[in-house]
């Protein structure tokens, strides 16, 4: 069987699972929910910057990405962010949701799969 690595973990989750070559982030939310959309979504995206460098990943590796908005109408300005930090080239499956997220302050969460060292 192959080895299942956690990072992050707490009692509920943990921030990322690796199995084989696969990492799994937990959907990552805001440190600073008083940020609009935009900067919300660069915190989150800096987030799984980081969690992807622990796990020996980058985004250029992610295979899927899932997006939940807490209002879809602030989809453009999530995809400002979003389109400057992507790799051209590198852009994963993905889909984009409106979603009532945990608490009202958070506009958006991510959650994203990637290929990783084995």
């Amino acid at each position: 069987m192959t080895e299942i690595k956690r990072i992050g973990v707490g009692a509920r989750m943990s921030d990322a699972v690796i199995h084989g070559a696969t990492v799994y982030l937990a959907g990552q939310v805001a440190d600073d929910p008083s940020a609009d959309v935009k900067g919300q979504t660069q915190q989150v995206l800096d987030a799984i910057d980081r969690l992807l460098a622990q796990a020996h990943s980058d985004k250029t590796k992610i295979l899927q990405a899932q997006i939940f908005l807490a209002n879809i109408a602030d989809f453009a300005a999530m995809n400002e962010v979003w389109d400057a930090w992507v790799p051209a080239g590198h852009t994963p499956a993905r889909a984009t949701v409106e979603a009532k997220l945990a608490t009202p302050k958070y506009l958006v969460e991510i959650k994203v799969i990637a290929a990783c060292e084995s």
